[in-house]
């Protein structure tokens, strides 16, 4: 049933505990697999590259043929390594283009309904890893996931609904906190799970099996204790000429255009995407790191991300989260040209912990404020459409960078780039109309965001 009153506090906490439960068991499920996709890829060029007609077999010719046109060697170890990347870029290239069909079907039949059937998808997906004896249907539960994962862009959806102006900053960095805590945890459980061998033909079958159980409870859990959050559409005559006046008026107090956002969002994403995914090369050509010590890094990186999401990005106004992020991250791309030891790699591995816990949630949270409640999914679907496709892209064309001209040049391109983002959020981005926030120094009074 749609909601058609004010959401009350009871309601609101009641739905705020399902997204955190729901959304942190499907983030630790689809994190699972980060840390194997070395292992598991090479546990399929094993048995599949005897033959050169097998689908893997011609990925990796031409894979090695993009790698032999730089002038650089590379060193067979990142054969893998790209293949990671490449299937990344098709995962994200499918939610760009699924985003937006998912966030309007759940504007038209409701959030709840779009996310069970988006949780069919999903559980599609990880059955068909169960049963990957071969790199084709591993292959195919990659693209089903990514074209049936809705759950992050459906759980924004539904905190927009539950939240006033004033709650809404606060509702999108639980959601990030559900990323920073499940990429702390989830890579861990999932490379434990993976020592563990249940089939012969798949040995990742464990980690698997368990990540599908993680998604069957989900599912069962959203479809008991869930309800509808999207506002009702039935209405009278006089109700819905109301509306559409109210809806009239909202559009002319829009601060920031959905095209600016989702242009912000892109662009961002699609240099930190870049950096993200060189930094195990960076690693490695330094201090010869190997997967002990950048799980070390990653986990540093979330751990400090979570203390920041529950801390201090719910408390400051999503325009200033924004900035504050943008300008880390910044200073961590000319940090990372220059660095030449360990402690200064996480000194750039800080200020990478707060670009994280950051930017996309003050992003997500300024996109929902620009979004009427008939068009919330829609609109948040194409703002996340867009980040993906600068994550498809990202590690592709900055990679390319990196291994042309090297990694000083590579890095101080990415730095200016992000100072574009930065000329982009401090010239452009406004906050919101009827945001407000208490001043440090009042005893309750509010005033308008400036």
């Amino acid at each position: 049933m749609a909601m058609n009153t004010p959401v009350t506090p009871a309601r609101r906490k009641q739905v705020l505990r399902v997204m955190f439960i729901s959304l942190l068991l499907d983030l630790i499920s689809f994190t699972f697999i980060l840390p194997l996709f070395p292992s598991l890829l090479e546990f399929y060029r094993n048995i599949e590259t005897k033959s050169s007609g097998t689908v893997l077999a011609r990925i990796l010719y031409g894979l090695n043929a993009y790698k032999n046109s730089f002038s650089r060697p590379i060193n067979d170890r990142y054969d893998i390594v790209l293949l990671g990347g490449a299937l990344g870029s098709l995962f994200s290239l499918c939610q760009a283009i699924a985003s937006p069909v998912i966030g309007t079907l759940s504007d038209k039949y409701g959030r709840r309904k779009a996310l069970l059937w988006s949780m069919m998808g999903n559980i599609a997906s990880v059955t068909l890893w169960c049963a990957a004896v071969d790199f084709r249907t591993f292959l195919a539960s990659r693209v089903v996931g990514g074209l049936s994962e809705g759950n992050v862009q459906l759980a924004l959806a539904i905190a927009t609904d539950i939240s006033n102006e004033e709650e809404r900053g606060k509702t999108m960095a639980l959601v990030g906190a559900c990323f920073s805590i499940a990429f702390t945890f989830g890579p861990a459980l999932g490379a434990a799970l993976s020592q563990v061998t249940t089939v012969a033909a798949n040995p990742f079958a464990t980690a698997a099996g368990f990540s599908l159980f993680l998604i069957l409870t989900e599912t069962i859990y959203l479809y008991f204790a869930l309800p509808e959050t999207l506002p009702d559409t039935k209405s009278t005559a006089n109700d819905t000429l109301s509306k559409e006046k109210s809806e009239a008026k909202q559009e002319v107090e829009r601060t920031n255009s959905h095209t600016l956002l989702n242009l912000t969002h892109f662009t961002f994403i699609l240099f930190f995407s870049g950096m993200e995914f060189s930094l195990s090369f960076m690693t490695y050509d330094l201090f010869s790191y190997g997967p002990k010590q950048s799980g070390r890094l990653l986990g540093f990186i979330g751990l400090v991300a979570s203390i920041l999401q529950g801390g201090v990005t719910r408390r400051m106004h999503p325009l200033r989260v924004v900035e504050f992020g943008v300008i880390s991250c910044a200073a961590a791309f000319f940090l990372l040209a220059k660095l030449d030891t360990e402690r200064t790699l996480y000194i750039a591995a800080a200020l990478l912990a707060v670009t994280s816990s950051t930017v996309v949630t003050g992003l997500n949270s300024l996109s929902s404020f620009e979004a009427g409640s008939r068009e919330r999914g829609e609109k948040l679907g194409n703002h996340r459409s867009f980040g993906q496709a600068g994550r498809a892209l990202g590690p592709l064309i900055f990679c390319s960078l990196y291994w042309w001209a090297g990694r000083d040049t590579a890095y101080l391109v990415g730095g200016a780039g992000m100072v574009g983002v930065c000329g982009l959020v401090f010239g452009s981005l406004k906050a919101p109309k009827g945001l407000q926030v208490k001043p440090a120094n009042t005893n309750g009074s509010v005033k308008k965001a400036s």
